[in-house]
């Protein structure tokens, strides 16, 4: 053995890190099992993973990668200084995913990684949104420089060998910009964590994306102008071997994030795949997917989708009223053809979640209230979740506003689509955050919460899988005062987690007032979990339960559009039904 083989190897340590955001109180918002995996972590982990097996560093050098999403993992700066300067300092922190209500703490994470003289790069839709379509400078960028944190905009395929090399030496460049150059993602190393990773979310389940970039123009939209309107995709070979190597670890729960699955090529071969991996291979997938309201009319998609393990769907529905989409330039939404695709789904026992926006120039609290009551009455749509319009930096919206000078919130913290960031031409701040909680309590009470189990009940919907979800989308505003999608199991703090500028709690009052607080919440959990399993367990125990039927679970007909108030409220709504009758009645002539 020659003396370099027999050298003990340098070890490099990479921290990558998924920073979450401060909430309402200051404190960091974590949980002791998170609901929603973080696909840019995994993205980045199995990119990183896969560097380190090529020995990028060369083969002297040893790379540790690990992966903490803050959403459900405490980062202990103290401790993570303590093993880096245990490597002499050799290694670098990567934010990752960093969205713009994650910036400001993104920020208070890599400052005493600074100060210890440790490379600290920040990549994610705030940086790549704000490079994008601003000026280079807004917004807050400057924050970044002025720490030295290395601005990573773009995507990370093909580029983190050039940056891990750069940190090694010491000489991490301040900006690496790769927006222009958007790489294949087919036979690249696959999105992939951990099982300790995964076991911190519910149900065991983690995440991939089968492809990226969105083909529409919405307007509050980052996504196409981070990741571009033309799509690109992995292979049913990628798919398949993500779904190996997790299934290797006992995960095969996934929620696949692209934007619209529906509208990747590839989406046939691809559940082909996944369909021959449950079928004939055994592996017992549960899926999420998220697709566009017209994912119905593509022939087999709904069905394969639900052989493949498809068991949950996510709609951005955004509104009932068409003179809100054609603001929104979400023309590819046709509020004629909700309910026939609800249906669809509904059709194959999948469960069916739809995002609605509250705050479109045409909103007031009254057209809100009733455009839910058609909704709750008319369609057949099980979790509705909702948002308030926010002028996301990296959105046309958010560029609109901020070339004319209009004032938004300066607190980027605050841009978490449930927070009021500007001004509305038709409500108050206080009367648009007074309808986005209402809105909540209005769609979730009681009431019509047994209107959806019956729904679920007659359509072969696992009733056990409503009330979790019920349990979750009604009390996470009410309980927790944050969005469902980023709500977990207990809410976790730590005194060290307060926002900087926020008074320090003692440690005597602040422990105490912890437990309690989470006694009472559990409580509160509980309660309502009791609740809901009994209405669950009464609608399951009807001997007529699948006689059930209301207007939204009334097949689509001719007569909807005379019958149905969802196309009669508007001057905009009979509009949208006289146009696609013209479009029915030149397309029949044509054939």
């Amino acid at each position: 053995m020659s003396i370099a083989e027999s050298r003990p190897k340098r070890r490099f340590q990479l921290l990558l890190i998924k920073p979450s955001h401060y909430g309402d109180d200051g404190y960091v918002i974590r949980w002791w099992r998170a609901t929603i995996p973080s696909n840019s972590l995994a993205s980045v982990y199995g990119i990183a993973q896969e560097s380190a097996a090529r020995q990028v560093l060369g083969p002297d050098v040893e790379i540790d990668i690990e992966a903490m999403d803050e959403f459900n993992t405490r980062i202990d700066i103290a401790k993570l200084l303590k093993r880096l300067a245990a490597h002499g300092n050799f290694g670098m922190v990567g934010l990752i995913g960093v969205q713009s209500n994650q910036y400001p703490r993104a920020l208070d994470i890599a400052r005493p990684f600074r100060d210890a003289g440790i490379p600290v790069a920040i990549g994610g839709f705030h940086v790549s949104g704000c490079l994008s379509m601003l000026d280079g400078k807004a917004v807050d960028l400057d924050a970044c420089r002025e720490l030295g944190v290395s601005i990573f905009a773009g995507e990370a395929e093909g580029r983190i060998d050039l940056l891990l090399q750069h940190a090694a030496k010491g000489e991490l460049q301040p900006l690496y910009n790769y927006l222009d150059d958007l790489p294949g993602i087919e036979g690249t190393p696959v999105p992939f964590l951990p099982l300790a990773n995964v076991k911190r979310t519910m149900g065991l389940s983690t995440s991939f994306d089968a492809g990226r970039g969105c083909p529409y123009q919405c307007s509050f939209c980052t996504i196409i102008n981070v990741q571009g309107r033309k799509s690109r995709y992995r292979s049913p070979d990628d798919v398949e071997a993500l779904v190996r190597a997790n299934w290797q670890q006992g995960v095969s729960k996934f929620f696949i994030t692209d934007d619209n699955f529906a509208r990747n090529k590839d989406w046939e071969a691809i559940l082909d795949r996944l369909i021959w991996l449950k079928e004939e291979q055994g592996i017992p997938l549960g899926l999420m997917i998220q697709v566009d309201t017209l994912c119905h009319k593509i022939p087999n998609f709904v069905e394969k989708s639900k052989r493949a393990g498809v068991t949950r769907v996510f709609l951005g529905l955004e509104s009932i009223n068409p003179e809100n989409l054609l603001q929104a330039k979400k023309r590819q939404n046709k509020i004629t053809e909700y309910r026939a695709m609800l249906l669809a789904w509904r059709a194959q026992g999948v469960i069916t979640l739809a995002g609605y926006i509250l705050g479109f120039p045409a909103d007031t609290p009254q057209s809100i209230l009733a455009d839910l009551d058609i909704i709750k009455r008319e369609l057949p749509i099980d979790i509705l979740e909702f948002f308030c319009l926010t002028p996301l930096p990296g959105s046309e919206d958010h560029q609109t506003l901020w070339k004319a000078g209009v004032a938004m919130d300066a607190d980027l913290n605050k841009y978490d689509i449930e927070h009021v960031c500007t001004a509305h031409p038709k409500m108050s701040r206080q009367a648009w955050e007074d309808i986005y909680q209402q809105a909540w309590r209005h769609y979730y009470e009681p009431a019509h919460i047994e209107t959806l189990l019956r729904r679920a009940a007659k359509t072969g919907i696992k009733l056990g899988s409503m009330v979790k979800l019920l349990l979750i989308f009604s009390l996470a505003v009410s309980l927790e005062n944050v969005h469902p999608l980023q709500s977990g199991v207990f809410r976790l703090r730590h005194p060290s987690e307060r926002r900087p500028g926020l008074a320090r709690e003692n440690a005597l009052v602040f422990w105490p007032r912890l437990a309690l607080e989470l006694a009472r919440k559990t409580g509160a959990i509980l309660s309502t979990a009791g609740r809901l399993s009994r209405v669950a367990y009464r609608v399951a125990r009807d001997p007529q339960r699948h006689d059930y039927m209301d207007a939204a679970l009334t097949p689509v007909s001719d007569d909807d559009e005379t019958e149905l108030a969802m196309f009669t409220q508007t001057a905009a709504a009979k509009q949208a039904v006289v146009h696609r009758n013209k479009v029915l009645s030149l397309t029949r002539g044509t054939a």
